[in-house]
């Protein structure tokens, strides 16, 4: 019977417990469906919100566009205004500044053409110009042609030269002078001499060969140049070999052992070292100083100054001389004083006996005459009394 019971029970709650999962099953699927309405209808609502607060913003949107819309096309036409105003002022003063740039571009243009025709006349001044220079320079081509006119035209350029450099003529240095040698056969007439210290004298000559630098220069041709250069440092040797065998002498007075060969331009200078730079040195080694103007007025320098220092020693020599002639006479100044020192200490011991021994030996006699007259008791006469008495006896 127990056991029935108990598989009653057993039944019974299992009967129950089915039931139990049933309705546990079945309440899930409500919970389920309940939830799934709620979030239906909670989503709903959602969207609904949305759409109300979409609808209000569209509305606030459209009333701020409307209001902004209107403000703007109030600000637009205020400065449509404003700019129309400003484009008329602008349009006015461009108007302004392109009459007055008219009338500038006019002026300018008078000027140019006033301009223009300065320049024209100044062209056709400079072509005068040029075609005179270019006679010019024919005229003195064809002068310096000649020999003698070249030497003349290296005088004058020497003597410009010198006078640049402070030396006048006949003081400084001499032009063709004649020069007379102690020997036979040894004078003859450089175109300058120059004085130097101790009775020495430097010669200079400026005749230069140039016709044939000349030809070089009018030369079309390389070939021409190329001869006529030859040619020019063949009469440049030749005149130095010329120059080395003259022996100038001037009498008694020495001669330095150089001789000046003056170009009468700095481009002449160049032109020789450039085509042959070893004839300078060949000029120096047969004792000829090749000298340009440049290098002409630094040797009247240093002739100059070797001069002036001679001047200064050969002062220095005389005021030695003056000082040894003082010496002397102070010399014998200094024995006169001490001889008159000597006269003057005897006159003076003199003095001291004639003031002292000899006034006392005259004292003596004198005191003895007044202690004589004070024994007789006899009065003096006041000196200065004795006359006006003297005055008024007379009167009477």
């Amino acid at each position: 019977m127990t056991w029935i019971v108990v598989v009653v029970l057993v039944g019974g709650l299992a009967v129950v417990l089915a039931a139990l999962a049933g309705m546990a099953v079945y309440a899930k699927q409500a919970f389920a469906r309940a939830v799934d309405s709620v979030a239906l209808r909670h989503v709903e609502e959602r969207d609904d919100a949305v759409t109300a607060a979409l609808r209000q913003v569209d509305l606030l949107n459209r009333s701020q566009l409307e209001s902004t819309k209107e403000r703007l096309n109030a600000e637009l036409a205020a400065r449509e205004d404003v700019i129309g105003s400003n484009l008329d002022a602008v349009r006015v003063e461009v108007r302004n500044e392109l009459l007055h740039l008219g009338e500038l571009v006019a002026k300018m243009s008078e000027s140019s053409a006033q301009r223009f025709g300065q320049v024209d006349e100044s062209l056709r001044s400079h072509a005068e110009v040029a075609s005179k220079l270019s006679e010019s320079t024919r005229s003195l081509r064809e002068a310096l042609s000649s020999p003698q006119t070249r030497g003349q035209w290296g005088e004058r350029m020497a003597e410009d030269v010198l006078r640049l450099a402070g030396f006048t003529e006949n003081v400084n240095y001499r032009k063709q002078a004649q020069l007379k040698g102690i020997d036979a056969g040894t004078s003859g007439r450089p175109d300058f001499t120059f004085d130097l210290p101790k009775g020495h004298v430097l010669h200079m000559d400026v005749k230069f060969p140039l016709s044939s630098y000349l030809r070089y220069l009018e030369a079309g041709t390389d070939i021409e140049r190329s001869e006529h250069l030859k040619t020019f440092l063949r009469d440049v040797r030749t005149r130095v070999r010329e120059l080395s065998k003259r022996s100038y002498s001037d009498g008694g007075k020495p001669s330095v052992d150089y001789v000046l060969l003056f170009l009468p331009n700095e481009q002449l200078t160049g032109f020789i070292h450039e085509h042959d730079p070893g004839l300078l040195d060949d000029a120096l080694g047969q004792r000829v100083v090749m000298c340009s103007p440049l290098t002409l007025f630094a040797f009247l320098g240093v002739i100059r100054q070797a001069f002036d220092n001679f001047m200064i020693e050969q002062t220095s020599d005389e005021i030695l001389k003056l000082v040894g002639t003082f010496n002397v006479q102070w010399r014998k100044y200094t024995e006169s004083a001490d001889k008159v020192k000597r006269h003057f200490v005897q006159a003076h011991e003199e003095f001291d006996r004639l003031t002292t021994t000899r006034e006392r030996a005259l004292e003596r006699p004198l005191r003895q005459l007044e202690a004589l007259r004070e024994q007789r008791a006899l009065d003096i006469d006041d000196a200065d009394d004795a006359p006006a008495l003297r005055a008024v006896g007379d009167d009477v």
